[in-house]
């Protein structure tokens, strides 16, 4: 996104991943908006449903997270997940359940900032722009263009992102080391302080590059997708899918889905990429990166890392693990997407911007 990435953020997540990362509407209310500034109680009911929403979805589809990081660093000597269905049944062969779910804590720690942010900064940004958009227009019902919400859903990813980054970055380690790693990190706060006394604060910034370029595609275009394709829905009824100006939950869902693909395989070789550089200069990391005795490959920067990966494996090694991360993330977005709009409902958030 992503997302939750990148490819921080995707996501950058994620990247974006992320991500990550992911994101809630952008129409504003009927009435009129404001200039930017909340209470502080609405910001914080905002928060706490960005979080919930980026915790229930990561974890619902973590088995499906894992496997794709697992198939994007595997040393190409060293091959052990080959394929979605494949992949599941040897971690769960060889680590069991917990093995399936390894890593979504410390995800689940990161995604949960790194949502509330994003839902929060995407608010405030499309608020901010609209506002500014009107005033330069004269036009007081002027609403946010497609191009003007990718705007906003890549200023709300690069925040995110750049927040929770160091988080990614470990999580991204332990999810890949196993029980033969000859050193395991014992958690997120012992491998954030591994990382920084062995390998140096920039350390914890591998990958932040192709993680930002990967969120204005990916989070961007979530957002953008999502609410024209809703707005669409809604002002043309097309289908009968939309009952007193209100879309179904499913049909939020759908919204949710296809922004979500689009917006993940267009920024997903930048994920491999950040994944990829993540794994640089880690002395005990597990046969899987190493390729059981033979020298794991160097890079000393992005464009290095794309050259180095699709000359040694070819272009199709830049969307390795696309069909367990395609798998995992329709439901994953589309999740958190209503997610976010239902506990905003139950809190009685004021600043709805979804009418």
């Amino acid at each position: 996104m992503a997302s939750e990435d990148v490819v921080g953020k995707s996501r950058g997540d994620t990247a974006v991943t992320t991500i990550v990362n992911l994101a809630e509407e952008a129409k504003l209310a009927r009435e009129g908006v404001k200039a930017p500034g909340h209470q502080i109680l609405t910001i914080c009911k905002s928060l706490v449903a960005g979080g919930v929403a980026g915790g229930v979805s990561r974890t619902a589809v973590a088995p499906l997270e894992r496997l794709k990081i697992l198939l994007q660093v595997q040393n190409p000597h060293s091959i052990k997940y080959n394929g979605t269905v494949q992949g599941l049944k040897y971690i769960w062969r060889t680590e069991g359940l917990r093995g399936l779910f390894k890593g979504n804590g410390t995800n689940c720690a990161r995604i949960v900032p790194n949502s509330a942010v994003k839902f929060f900064s995407y608010e405030q940004a499309s608020k901010g722009i609209l506002w500014a958009y009107r005033q330069q227009t004269g036009e007081e019902d002027a609403q946010l263009t497609p191009l003007l919400r990718l705007g906003a859903g890549a200023c709300a990813g690069i925040i995110a992102m750049s927040a929770t980054y160091p988080m990614d970055m470990v999580r991204g380690r332990i999810t890949v080391q196993t029980d033969k790693s000859p050193y395991q990190y014992r958690g997120m706060f012992h491998a954030l302080g591994t990382v920084y006394r062995e390998e140096g604060f920039r350390a914890l910034y591998k990958g932040w590059l192709p993680s930002v370029i990967g969120v204005v595609p990916y989070v961007g275009l979530n957002f953008a997708v999502y609410e024209s394709l809703k707005d669409w829905l809604l002002q043309t009824n097309s289908f009968g899918l939309a009952n007193d100006n209100e879309l179904h939950v499913v049909t939020r869902l759908g919204c949710g889905a296809v922004a979500g693909t689009i917006g993940q395989t267009v920024a997903y070789p930048l994920d491999v990429i950040r994944r990829r550089m993540q794994m640089v200069g880690w002395s005990h990391a597990d046969s899987i990166v190493t390729g059981q005795g033979k020298e794991a490959l160097q890079y000393n920067g992005m464009i290095d890392a794309f050259r180095k990966t699709v000359r040694h494996e070819g272009v199709g090694a830049l969307y390795k693990g696309l069909v367990p991360n395609s798998v995992k993330v329709v439901p994953s977005i589309a999740i958190a997407f209503v997610t976010y709009e239902v506990v905003k409902d139950v809190l009685g958030v004021e600043m709805r911007i979804s009418d």
